[in-house]
């Protein structure tokens, strides 16, 4: 855990030692590891990346006026992934190129530069050794403009607001902030360019450099095009209320991890990024036609409004819309007519509402051309050519037994949640049920099967979805048989015969799970979700008040609670608005006395947990968030360190031994070291 003694020891150093101190680490805009070369401790390297040997200009120039750069390494290297991962601060209208020659790389700047401006190149992960591609991470090139060289840091933080998790890869836009307050309405994003740019680590941390001591609007954009700008309803954003000026932001720490490669620092902005639905302009994104049967147009918004839509040849009456999202952004059509009907490309249109240049919406009618050709499998090709070889022999070709193209989906286990009932997932939607014909039956005896009344019902979110629900009994039996010919889809294929038999679950054989919730106060709603040790979702309970609640059949291993503070209480999750500056709705994970986020599960377990709505949606300060990061940092690292023992367990019984204790695993001080190795270099911002 954190030192509060070093921390506050750290806080109070300043003057000429430690201003000697951050110069040296972030020397000519270069991190540390750009200067040396280190090993990290616990396993022998195999080699090591580039190493920068000359520069032309030198790198901190002012008065910089060239149109040429050259960087010089030790070795013959290689560019890759320049577009994600190279850039410039600020960004430049026309972005430089970059070319390899012999053992460096030529940048040639094709854009008018600024005046007065501090410039830097952020090569990111570009640079890798020509042999065995080991990358030189965090090359930066900074020269000025004008007459010195802008020297301020500022430090953050990117997550994803819902889920919680670091949001790595993201740029951080800092804008000049006006004189006046901050408006009401802001639209800083939409019409203006940041005059500097960082961007987040994988880690979600970000040290902004070669800042001016004035205050800034920031803003963190996710830019998943990679076009260097925001997308509304595309990239996630991230705001801060308020301006922020590095000569008055509190110190921070600052070291290298060096099982990342990278430094890392203490946040003083934290970004809580969504994606910003309410703000996204309407268009059609995409047309395509996935399946014979299908078309899928996908919008950049949310609730399309469309005014008119036709398919050449298919009667309107016989197409199957099928909403895919909740917010209807993207709108499956099933073609319910003969295949041999069906043209290789279907022709249409679409009218629709659709955002113009100004932001307004206006009715547009677009043409629709939706191609569609079938690929043959190896399988069929194969035959092809077994026939082919049979007619030339003169032989008697008999074709194999193709396989029924009706597809459904159901649990391969054979046992089932009574609560989750029995689901069937079909591929395309169904026309014709004779439901009538499916028996559920009970093992009575090993000689008696008697009939169980069930339900046949079709899920409200997903049409094709469908559940079969009885008066289950634990422990007992089932058989569930579907004859052939029972359903039919909209190809006009029908199902074969199906029979599965299946046993109810024993909560015995499993673990429960009971949150005892203590709301703000009465009315307060939330969200429960359960997520197993990978993160995927296994419940969910909505509008969740004080009281206590049961989750049930939970696997033996380790479950994770996260809890949405609903605050309009619609049963779900909200992200925010940039436009009219609302954060969105808090989301955290729920931590056990030790400060982990897992459960542990086990056969036949009773957990009753209390999750005080008050402590875990306290308002967050950086100090909280900071200790937050470290408490997660050491989780991360511990499991590692707990696989890598794993492995290393795993190798000695197979007699590896030797190769183990030579170094083969990852190292306690390099894990140590790279997670929360602060006795580095703490920055003062206070110039």
């Amino acid at each position: 855990m954190r030192s509060v003694f070093l921390h506050n020891l750290f806080r109070k150093l300043s003057g000429l030692v430690l201003r000697l101190a951050v110069a040296a680490f972030f020397c000519m805009g270069l991190f540390m590891q750009c200067a040396r070369q280190m090993t990290p401790t616990g396993g022998p390297r195999d080699s090591i990346p580039p190493r920068v040997v000359s520069m032309k200009p030198l790198a901190g120039a002012t008065r910089f006026t060239d149109k040429r750069i050259f960087i010089e390494f030790d070795e013959y290297i290689q560019l890759k992934d320049q577009v994600k991962e190279f850039y410039t601060s600020p960004f430049m209208k026309k972005i430089p190129t970059l070319t390899q020659r012999g053992r460096g790389v030529q940048i040639d700047i094709k854009d008018t530069l600024l005046e007065n401006q501090t410039y830097s190149l952020n090569f990111g992960s570009t640079i890798r050794d020509n042999n065995e591609g080991n990358i030189l991470y965090g090359l930066r090139y900074v020269f000025s403009t004008g007459d010195e060289i802008d020297s301020m840091l500022m430090t953050g933080y990117t997550e994803n607001a819902r889920t919680g998790d670091s949001l790595g890869k993201s740029f951080i836009f800092f804008f000049e902030a006006a004189a006046d307050s901050m408006p009401e309405y802001d639209s800083t994003l939409l019409k203006g360019r940041p005059i500097a740019v960082a961007r987040s680590e994988n880690n979600g941390i970000f040290i902004a450099q070669n800042l001016k001591p004035i205050p800034y609007r920031v803003y963190a954009v996710q830019d998943k095009n990679n076009n260097q700008q925001y997308d509304p309803g595309v990239d996630m954003v991230g705001f801060v209320d308020g301006s922020y000026n590095p000569a008055e932001m509190p110190d921070f720490a600052v070291w290298l991890d060096s099982m990342r490669h990278y430094p890392t620092a203490d946040p003083q902005l934290y970004f809580r990024m969504f994606l910003d639905k309410a703000f996204a302009r309407q268009n059609l994104r995409s047309k395509e036609r996935p399946g014979q049967f299908q078309a899928v147009l996908q919008f950049s918004a949310a609730n399309p409004e469309i005014r008119n839509l036709t398919f050449e040849g298919i009667a309107p009456e016989n197409i199957i819309t099928e909403y895919m999202t909740p917010g209807h952004d993207t709108i499956s059509f099933w073609f319910h007519v003969p295949a041999e009907t069906l043209p290789d490309t279907i022709k249409g249109e679409i009218t629709y509402m659709k955002h113009d240049s100004i932001n307004r919406l206006v009715e547009v009618t677009e043409p629709l051309a939706l191609p569609w050709q079938y690929v043959k499998t190896k399988e069929e090709l194969k035959e092809e050519k077994e026939r082919e070889r049979a007619e030339k022999a003169g032989e008697e070709y008999i074709p194999k037994p193709k396989p029924n193209p009706f597809r459904i989906s159901m649990s391969s286990s054979n046992e089932q949640n009574p609560e989750t009932n029995l689901p069937l997932e079909f591929d395309m939607p169904l026309v014709a049920i004779d439901s009538p014909r499916i028996s559920v039956t009970k093992l009575i005896t090993p000689e008696q099967w008697d009939s169980v009344p069930y339900t046949f019902q079709q899920d409200t979110a997903n049409m094709r979805r469908w559940t079969i629900a009885a008066e289950w009994e634990e422990g007992s039996k089932y058989c569930l048989f579907i004859p052939s010919g029972v359903f039919e889809n909209v190809a006009g294929y029908r199902n074969d015969t199906i029979r599965r038999e299946f046993t109810i679950l024993k909560s015995e054989d499993y673990s429960t799970l009971i949150v005892n919730v203590i709301g703000k106060d009465e009315e307060a709603e939330y969200v429960l979700q359960l997520l197993d040790g990978s993160g995927r979702q296994m419940a969910e309970k909505r509008h969740v008040r004080t009281g206590s609640y049961t989750f049930r059949y939970l696997p033996e291993g380790e479950v994770r609670l996260r809890v949405i503070e609903d605050l309009n209480r619609n049963g779900k999750w909200d992200g925010g608005d940039l436009i009219k500056r609302m954060q969105p709705e808090l989301s955290a994970m729920y931590l056990t006395a030790e400060g982990d986020q897992e459960i542990p599960t086990k056969v036949n377990w009773e957990i009753t947990i209390d999750a005080n709505m008050n402590e875990l949606f306290v308002p967050l300060t950086m100090d909280m968030l900071i200790d937050r990061l470290n408490q997660a940092e050491w989780t991360r690292v511990r499991k590692l360190m707990e696989l890598r023992a794993k492995q290393a367990a795993e190798k000695a019984r197979q007699g590896e031994t030797d190769n183990q204790q030579s170094g083969g695993g990852l190292g306690i001080g390099s894990a140590l070291s790279g997670a929360r190795d602060k006795l580095g270099t703490v920055v003062n911002t206070q110039r």
